[in-house]
């Protein structure tokens, strides 16, 4: 129990990070273009990160039960996950770099999983079925999304840029200004609810792991009947009460805000006003909020940054600051296999303990 209770507080405290490493997603374009002051950017954000947070649970049934075999999950799996994930959420907000939580924590989980199998491929569910027939597992799920979910971003916000382009080729910039300060409230608001109803679930999917394997490993045999609510026969079952921590975790985070990640994405990529803002935060609400439906976890970092990218590449493809991007792709890269390393290791080292 003092097991399950340590991984509950470290998914709450990669929860609170995710919510300030991420709040740039939802923000940066807001703040860029001065249509609301950063605290009111993230309260704003930190608002509807609650109200997406608290609707479906897709995502956290893909990351309880679709993406590793569970047999091969102990607490100390999923505390190896989580720490790893932790430490490189950290590292990256400390240079700046918008890198993807989520991306962190399926590395996480992988690693550490392949460790407690002693090194044993075949506990990674690369592709299969649920019982309802629907595909699961890490390349329908994980990397085929980590692939097209940035290009359809790139394309979705140019394509919408050029579209609105169009549309405005006659109206004055101050109109333009006017109507996109006011319509940027709503996909900023758009933008922090998808948010919420992808990476919130991410961490319940997880808690919910733990809680799985609290359960069929006999941990929680001996609790008192009050403590009934910890017991989860079924991994793809995600009560109630994680739900709601999770959403209220996150929702602190956002409001403590990230501002090192947000200077990154909101004014060192491209230059941006509030049409451009407005194009890039609805392409990445749309793609997130889908995604989510269909229980696909996909970086927000990756669909925002790269509809900022696409947005900006109407006006030039010389408008992007590339040098950026390149450290920014870097790091995209390098998240599964260093958090995965990570956890490798930290896991072998419980075991030894």
């Amino acid at each position: 129990m003092t097991l399950f209770l340590i991984v509950l507080l470290a998914a709450l405290t990669f929860e609170y990070i995710n919510g300030f490493h991420d709040t740039a997603n939802a923000i940066a374009t807001v703040v860029s273009t001065k249509v609301l002051s950063p605290r009111a950017a993230v309260m704003w954000a930190a608002f509807w990160n609650l109200i997406g947070a608290l609707v479906g649970t897709a995502v956290a049934k893909t990351i309880s039960g679709g993406l590793v075999d569970a047999s091969a999950v102990t607490m100390t799996t999923v505390l190896a996950a989580l720490l790893a994930a932790i430490i490189w959420n950290l590292f990256t907000w400390w240079l700046g770099l918008p890198s993807s939580s989520s991306h962190a924590l399926i590395g996480g989980l992988c690693g550490a999983a392949m460790a407690t199998a002693a090194g044993n491929w075949s506990v990674l569910i690369w592709s299969a079925t649920d019982k309802k027939g629907a595909a699961i597992g890490l390349w329908p799920k994980v990397v085929l999304p980590m692939f097209t979910s940035p290009l359809v971003g790139f394309i979705g916000g140019a394509v919408l840029m050029g579209v609105l382009l169009v549309i405005l080729r006659r109206a004055t910039p101050r109109i333009v200004a006017l109507i996109f300060g006011k319509a940027q409230l709503i996909s900023a608001g758009f933008m922090g609810f998808s948010h919420g109803s992808n990476d919130a679930q991410k961490t319940m999917g997880i808690i919910t792991l733990a809680l799985f394997t609290g359960t069929s490993t006999g941990a929680f045999a001996n609790l008192p009947e009050w403590a009934h609510f910890l017991r989860v026969q079924e991994f793809k079952d995600i009560p109630t009460w994680v739900v709601i921590t999770c959403a209220i975790t996150m929702a602190a985070g956002t409001a403590a805000g990230g501002w090192r990640i947000i200077r990154t994405m909101g004014h060192k990529m491209v230059k941006m006003q509030p049409v451009h803002g407005f194009a890039a935060e609805t392409t990445a609400a749309l793609i997130l909020h889908g995604t989510a439906t269909m229980g696909v976890p996909v970086s927000t970092t990756h669909v925002i940054s790269t509809s900022i990218m696409g947005v900006g590449a109407t006006k030039r493809l010389s408008a992007v600051k590339w040098g950026v991007v390149e450290r920014i792709l870097w790091a995209w890269v390098l998240t599964l296999p260093v958090t995965a390393a990570l956890a490798y290791g930290l896991e072998r080292l419980f075991l030894r303990l």
